[in-house]
């Protein structure tokens, strides 16, 4: 997909996971809502380096009885999809796509897993994630790798600070599907449309 199509005007700033406290109103959140059709699942994103393959950044998509996205000290950041300390709200498909895009490009790509999950293990994913609080710099992986050590059958999971550990981690999980998501638009993205529609 051509980011230009989608994307927001925000630099982007990988490397360093950065973050601040952020707090949407009420009803922000409310109105942003929103409850995807598929199963119950968890979605780990790991942004890796071109060049080394390391890893950079790493979030989680959870799909319970709303789909948010869990991107500890993020730099994804548009004024129409409210946030809570790190957990963005009103993940749409297309939302999803721009999230997605918006870290996938020249010097970066996209490590994707997905694994279907009981319905009480999304929600408490949920929880915790909403119940985290705001995540210093730098532990974006030590965030996820927390949250997902708590969830019953992810016993497997170590907290980490290393992306690259915890994609591994979680690739041993019995029925995780797996794709990867390659970009080559530059690296300055600041010239992007900032007044995509996000409807």
């Amino acid at each position: 997909m051509q980011r230009r199509t989608v994307l927001i005007g925000l630099p982007l700033v990988l490397a360093g996971c950065t973050g601040q406290p952020v707090w949407a109103p009420d009803e922000a959140v409310a109105r942003a809502a929103y409850v995807h059709d598929g199963p119950p699942a968890l979605t780990l994103f790991t942004v890796r380096n071109v060049g080394s393959e390391a890893g950079a950044h790493t979030s989680l998509m959870i799909n319970a009885s709303q789909r948010v996205i869990f991107d500890p000290a993020g730099s994804f950041s548009h004024p129409t999809i409210p946030e809570r300390n790190d957990v963005h709200f009103g993940i749409t498909p297309r939302v999803a796509d721009i999230y997605i895009s918006f870290h996938a490009r020249m010097s970066y790509f996209v490590v994707v897993q997905t694994i279907e999950v009981p319905a009480a293990t999304a929600e408490q994913a949920l929880r915790l994630a909403l119940g985290y609080g705001p995540v210093a710099k730098a532990n974006c992986t030590r965030a996820t790798s927390d949250i997902l050590r708590q969830l019953p059958g992810f016993d497997i999971i170590n907290v980490t600070f290393l992306p690259d550990r915890l994609e591994t981690r979680f690739a041993r999980l019995p029925g995780v599907t797996t794709r990867t998501l390659r970009e080559y638009d530059p690296d300055d993205n600041s010239s992007v449309l900032a007044n995509a529609r996000l409807d």
